[in-house]
């Protein structure tokens, strides 16, 4: 199973981070652990929401990354 992110504008669209973009994942786990770690480069990519998928399957998300 390959766990991904979806990377997110403030409108909802799809947006291309770049080599701020974490490809594939081999669980839940990693995929969130690196979300934690990289989020702050994904803002200044034009990341503002995440959306994690199990292959297909949309586990949650959006969640927004801007600080609260």
């Amino acid at each position: 199973m390959a766990w991904t992110w979806r990377y997110e504008a403030p409108d909802g669209s799809e947006v291309d981070p770049g080599e701020a973009a974490g490809g594939s994942f081999p669980n839940q786990s990693d995929a969130e652990s690196w979300v934690g770690e990289t989020w702050r480069d994904l803002l200044e990519a034009g990341v503002h929401a995440v959306t994690l998928f199990e292959e297909d399957r949309k586990v949650y998300g959006p969640m927004g990354l801007n600080p609260a």
